[in-house]
C-alpha cells in the first residue's frame, strides 16, 4: 500500500498562483511579469508559466504544473508500506551467568540415564530455558577464574543456546571467580535502559579467585536494580555419584550460604540442584517468578518513494529549461532592423 508520511504539504498545491492574485494586473500586461533581480533561470521559467496564460502554449504550462505537482509529492514522503509484522516488546534483559571451572567436568549427575558431567547437565537444561524466554533479550557469561562475555542480550537465542552448547570446561580458567562474574553481569545490565534487569548465576563452587568479593558484587546488583538468581550445582561432600562412586570435593566446595546472602541481598532467590531433574525444575520456577510478558507491537516497514518523483521533477525541469533557452536563442533580435536601415540609407 501506497500512503504519504507527511500529506498536509499538499496543501502548498496553489503556491504558485498567489502572484496573480495578489500583485497589481499591470505587473502581467504585455509579458513583463514581476521577476526578482537574483531569480534563477528554472524559478523564471515557472514564473511565466504561472503568470504568462497569453504567451505560453498548453503543453508547456502542462510541463510546469507537472514540476510542481512532482515537487510536492516528493516533499510529502510517499512510502510502500509492507504487511504489518508483530515485534516482541522487550520486558527483561536477562544475562546468565555460567560456570566453567574444573569442577564443572565432574560426571556426577545423569543424562538420559548416562553418567553426564555437570556442564553437559546445565547446556541442556538452560538450551530449554532460553528457547522459552522468547520475548526477553539474553545474553550470556562464562567465567572461570576470570569471566567473559560470550554474547551480549540479544534477542537471537538461537546464537546464545549455540555459544553455551559450544563451551568447554576450563576455558576461563580453572578456579572460580562468583564476585567478577556477577560484577561484569551488572556492568552489561546496567548499560541497557530496561528496568528489569535479572542476572541468573549458575556455580558448582565458592569463590576462590577474582578481585571482587561475592557481598560486595551483590550489594552493587541491588543499587543497580538487578535481581539474581543463584543456583549451586551439586550433592553434599561424599554423596554418591554416577555409577556408585563417593565423590569426595575439592576445597571449592559448592558454598550454599553465600548464594543465599547474594540472591537475598538483591530480592532474587537461591536453589540447590543436586541432580539434572532438579535443575530442570529450577528453571522451571524461574520461569514463574519472572514470566514471559507475552506483548508485541505491530510494525509495517516502509520504502521510501520520494526519489522517483523527485528525479521526475529534476528531468521534467531540464527539459523545459533547454526548451524555453533554445526558444529565446532562436527569437527576434531588435538590433538587427535598424542594421538594415542604415544599409538602405
Amino acid at each position: 500500500m501506497i500512503t504519504l508520511a507527511w500529506p498536509w504539504l499538499l496543501l502548498a498545491l496553489p503556491l504558485p498562483l498567489l502572484p496573480r492574485w495578489l500583485l497589481p494586473p499591470a505587473y502581467f500586461q504585455s509579458g513583463r511579469a514581476l521577476r526578482p533581480p537574483r531569480q534563477t533561470a528554472l524559478a523564471g521559467a515557472l514564473a511565466e508559466l504561472a503568470c504568462e496564460s497569453g504567451r505560453t502554449t498548453h503543453w508547456k504550462r502542462l510541463a510546469g504544473v507537472s514540476i510542481w505537482l512532482f515537487l510536492l509529492v516528493a516533499a510529502a514522503r510517499p512510502q510502500w508500506l509492507g504487511e504489518p509484522v508483530a515485534l516482541p516488546v522487550a520486558g527483561r534483559d536477562l544475562m546468565l551467568a555460567v560456570d566453567i571451572s574444573g569442577s564443572m567436568e565432574q560426571s556426577d549427575y545423569t543424562l538420559a540415564d548416562r553418567p553426564a558431567t555437570r556442564l553437559s547437565v546445565v547446556k541442556a537444561a538452560a538450551s530449554r530455558f532460553i528457547a522459552r524466554r522468547n520475548q526477553d533479550r539474553i545474553g550470556l557469561i562464562l567465567f572461570g577464574t576470570r569471566p567473559y562475555v560470550q554474547t551480549p542480550l540479544t534477542y537471537d537465542h538461537e546464537t546464545v543456546a549455540q555459544m553455551l552448547s559450544e563451551s568447554v570446561v576450563g576455558l576461563a580458567g580453572r578456579d572460580t571467580a562468583i564476585g567478577d562474574a556477577i560484577g561484569l553481569g551488572i556492568k552489561r545490565l546496567r548499560e541497557q535502559p530496561f528496568d528489569n534487569r535479572i542476572l541468573v548465576l549458575l556455580t558448582d563452587g565458592a569463590n576462590s579467585a577474582g578481585t571482587l568479593n561475592p557481598a560486595q558484587a551483590a550489594a552493587l546488583a541491588a543499587e543497580s536494580g538487578v535481581r539474581i538468581y543463584a543456583i549451586g550445582l551439586g550433592g553434599p561432600i561424599g554423596s554418591e555419584g554416577a555409577g556408585g562412586f563417593r565423590l569426595e570435593r575439592a576445597a571449592d566446595d559448592l558454598d550454599l550460604n553465600s548464594l543465599r546472602t547474594i540472591a537475598m541481598t538483591t530480592g532474587g532467590h537461591a536453589f540447590h540442584a543436586t541432580d539434572a531433574q532438579e535443575l530442570a525444575q529450577v528453571y522451571a520456577q524461574l520461569d514463574r517468578l519472572e514470566p514471559t510478558i507475552r506483548d508485541h507491537r505491530i510494525y509495517r516497514p516502509a520504502v521510501e518513494l520520494y526519489p522517483f518523483p523527485l528525479a521526475a521533477a529534476l528531468l521534467l525541469s531540464m527539459a523545459l529549461a533547454v526548451l524555453l533557452g533554445s526558444r529565446q536563442g532562436t527569437g527576434s533580435h531588435p538590433n538587427k532592423p535598424n542594421e538594415g536601415l542604415r544599409h538602405a540609407g
